[in-house]
């Protein structure tokens, strides 16, 4: 990949990063505080984990981007993170300087080969429609989560049950 193409194309996904931060952030905000702990089965995470898992794979990925490499980490929730909301206040602090990090990235860095733990072998900046890929994944499922719960599903890509598309006012 050309120095010129990985810019074109971090330029071209960064907006999508930052649209769907803001909607990741309002699936986990509508999650009932009271209903972190369910879990559809004994094989999935339960809610909370599940928000953390999210937020905590997106920081994940941007800093293995920025850095060049993809390290095996401890992906446990840390034990001061017990509610949605510490969730969404680390999610806060940690996202938008990594964001304005990969904005500035050099055209080497974006350009350089990082290993996927030896399965694929990339160009930083192409990792991130997997960040996006993987988000979205998640954020499904935590969507599913909010029904079951009696959580309201806020509008993701377009209207829900609970807050029908509105077009903007003409």
């Amino acid at each position: 990949m050309q120095p010129d193409q990985a810019r074109f194309f971090l330029n071209m996904m960064l907006p999508s990063i930052e649209m769907e931060a803001k909607t990741t952030k309002k699936v986990i905000a509508a999650l009932p505080e009271d209903k972190r702990d369910y879990q559809p089965h004994e094989k999935s995470k339960n809610a909370l984990d599940l928000a953390w898992h999210v937020v905590a794979s997106e920081v994940w990925f941007l800093n293995g981007m920025i850095s060049g490499e993809f390290a095996m980490g401890d992906e446990n929730r840390p034990a001061e993170i017990q509610s949605l909301a510490n969730v969404l206040s680390w999610y806060d602090q940690k996202l938008p300087p990594l964001v304005e990090r990969l904005k500035g990235i050099s055209d080497a860095d974006m350009t350089r080969t990082i290993s996927f733990f030896g399965i694929w072998n990339l160009p930083a900046v192409a990792y991130l429609p997997w960040l996006i890929v993987h988000t979205v994944h998640h954020r499904g499922q935590l969507s599913v989560y909010l029904r079951v719960v009696g959580g309201k599903v806020p509008s993701i890509y377009g209207g829900s049950a609970d807050e029908p598309f509105q077009p903007p006012a003409a």
